[in-house]
């Protein structure tokens, strides 16, 4: 049951992420970027298991580091859609990752296994 919610958590957070990268004002908005961190923290607590961690981990990674990428594709304006896209996943996913290092940090300095 919690896996499920994790997974609708995971869904609605991504469509409200290609939403907003249609409505640039979007990513300035408080209420949009709280919702996608509370989707986010949901998402680390009930999806990401401890054997889907060090994965999770990288993917969120690159998806941060690849933020800016897209900007210069001007055709159509699809550099800006992608940007405003990519920078609101990295807002829902960031928590996520950070509830997942803690979880593997805790795993490491757990005694006695």
């Amino acid at each position: 049951m919690l896996s499920k919610i994790g997974f609708f958590a995971f869904i609605i957070g991504l469509i409200i992420c290609i939403i907003g990268g249609f409505i640039a004002s979007w990513q300035q908005s408080s209420a949009i970027l709280i919702t996608l961190v509370i989707l986010g923290l949901i998402i680390g607590f009930l999806n990401i298991s401890a054997k889907e961690i060090t994965l999770f981990l990288v993917a969120t990674i690159a998806l941060i580091v690849t933020g800016h990428v897209f900007s210069s594709l001007t055709l159509l304006g699809i550099g800006e859609f992608l940007d405003r896209v990519l920078n609101l996943v990295a807002a829902l996913m960031a928590p996520a990752a950070v509830v997942a290092a803690v979880k593997a940090l805790w795993a490491v300095g757990k005694p006695g296994e």
